[in-house]
């Protein structure tokens, strides 16, 4: 009994560094998901101004529509990439726990899934970057929100 105690803290104490893991990737995904949803209420704006608009105007609003549509796709790839590295940290301690109960050696499917989260976790954050250089280029491309007051002058 004594063994099998010392295997279960063994365990526990090798899935903090995961679950520390799991914490950051919570982070990060609130993070993307307040940038989607600025990038999704001035898409909302956009749109409900766009058919006052004229000309020149109308130009930049489209060409800030299709910015930040490139943006929400970005932003909802690297969530969704957040979201499966989670699931696989969470497969990964899951793994590591059944391990210590049954006689199987399961060392390669818990570095398998690590590896898995970690590329995940990998291409979450490049998504993430390039979302972040098209915000950084489209903010000097955004439409002036008295541009369609002229309109009306």
């Amino acid at each position: 009994m004594d063994s099998h105690a010392f295997d279960i803290t063994r365990v526990i104490q090798l899935a903090i560094a995961p679950v520390f893991l799991l914490s950051a990737i919570a982070t990060i995904i609130n993070v993307l998901i307040a940038r989607l949803s600025r990038a999704v209420d001035r898409r909302r704006v956009l749109e409900e101004h766009l058919s006052i608009y004229q000309d020149e105007h109308l130009q930049q609003a489209i060409s800030e529509l299709r910015m930040l549509q490139k943006r929400i796709t970005l932003t909802l790839w690297s969530v969704t990439l957040a979201v499966l590295a989670a699931l696989l940290i969470c497969l990964l301690v899951a793994t590591a726990f059944a391990a210590a109960y049954v006689s199987l050696d399961l060392s390669r499917p818990v570095a398998m899934l690590f590896i898995a989260a970690l590329l995940a976790l990998t291409g979450c954050l490049l998504l993430f970057l390039r979302e972040i250089s098209v915000a950084a280029f489209s903010a000097r491309q955004t439409v002036s929100p008295y541009a369609a007051r002229v309109v009306f002058k």
